[in-house]
């Protein structure tokens, strides 16, 4: 059941009148509701506005966009970084940029709506049911297709835990002949070397060609989006009429970033003190599809989610992207939660 509040979900939420802890969400780190993390993003606002309109190729530029990027890069492992107004926009600049006769789709299990060149319903692409199914289809596509390069488009993070950490139905896939595009929304800023995310994973992997994206709002909580991938690449995007038209990330939510970066790896660390808890108190772990260091543990049981309401726990669990697709329901852990919060959410499920 939909329900309504008047203030961020945090970890605590009130519902007419009744308190609950709050277990959903994507605000992994805590950041949103984070004293000293609001107080770095104020002294930003107040240097660099609330928002800039403006074409990053004006002749008025501001650094700290450059800066950030170069940050961002080096953190995640990429050769260079280009920063952009949401995750969502991230994913369908690179589908619109690579929309060309020389390549040619391929749309991997569960991949997130943001990658797919058109959402219309009727004429929207089909990712393959299985990988096995999809690997046939790229070799067929090679034999067949000299001059079309194949692209397949990832989440890292699928939350059936198909992906990462071991991506096994990835590394069977002719790789060294694909362009690997892939949304790290999820994984970039708690997974990885100091919250690099899957870039540097993935690479390993050496596919002909590798581009991730991502939101920073899950991971490093500021609106804004990212595209990693070599500079040559990285520098064809920027000089696109769809990067120079559009209005970028706010500077103030790059800056606090980049300014955070202790606070970030003080809550990456926290979190992951979160997740090892909940793993050593709970009895029931099979009952849940997770990741090793991610804290989303998803489940398909609605008594349990109602079980949860009843003992004023709220979770994440709606049918997502659209009203047909099927329930989608998990337990999300955040740096903000404390070992007695986690203790009593165990507690009940360990009854249920």
């Amino acid at each position: 059941m939909t329900k309504y509040i008047n203030s961020f979900p945090s970890k605590n939420i009130q519902v007419k009148g009744t308190n609950y802890l709050y277990f959903g969400g994507t605000a992994y780190l805590g950041l949103q509701t984070d004293l000293e993390f609001q107080n770095i993003y104020i002294d930003n606002l107040r240097k660099y506005g609330t928002n800039y309109g403006a074409s990053r190729k004006s002749n008025i530029r501001i650094s700290i966009f450059d800066q950030t990027e170069s940050y961002l890069a080096k953190l995640v492992g990429s050769e260079a970084c280009v920063t952009l107004s949401s995750g969502y926009l991230a994913g369908q600049f690179i589908s619109q940029f690579l929309n060309r006769k020389e390549f040619r789709f391929f749309y991997s299990p569960n991949t997130h709506s943001a990658l797919y060149l058109c959402n219309n319903q009727e004429n929207k692409p089909k990712s393959y049911i299985t990988f096995a199914a999809l690997n046939i289809a790229l070799r067929d596509h090679l034999e067949k297709n000299k001059d079309s390069t194949p692209v397949v488009f990832l989440d890292s993070i699928d939350f059936s835990g198909a992906n990462f950490p071991d991506f096994n139905g990835l590394k069977a896939l002719p790789l060294n002949d694909v362009i690997l595009v892939v949304d790290d929304s999820h994984g970039i800023g708690i997974l990885g070397k100091n919250g690099g995310g899957v870039f540097s994973s993935l690479k390993k992997l050496h596919p002909k060609e590798l581009i991730v994206c991502c939101s920073l709002g899950k991971g490093f909580g500021v609106q804004g989006g990212a595209i990693f991938a070599d500079t040559k690449r990285i520098n064809e995007f920027i000089e696109t009429d769809f990067f120079g038209g559009s209005s970028p990330a706010a500077p103030a939510n790059l800056a606090t970033i980049y300014f955070g970066e202790e606070l970030l790896n003080k809550k990456r660390s926290l979190l992951e003190q979160n997740i090892e808890f909940f793993r050593t108190q709970i009895n029931l772990i099979t009952k849940f599809k997770s990741m090793i260091g991610h804290p989303a543990f998803t489940f398909a049981d609605e008594n349990l989610t109602q079980h949860l309401e009843e003992h004023q726990i709220l979770v994440t669990s709606f049918r997502y992207p659209n009203e047909k697709a099927s329930l989608m329901s998990r337990i999300v852990l955040s740096a903000a939660h404390t070992k007695e919060e986690i203790n009593t959410l165990c507690g009940v499920i360990n009854k249920y």
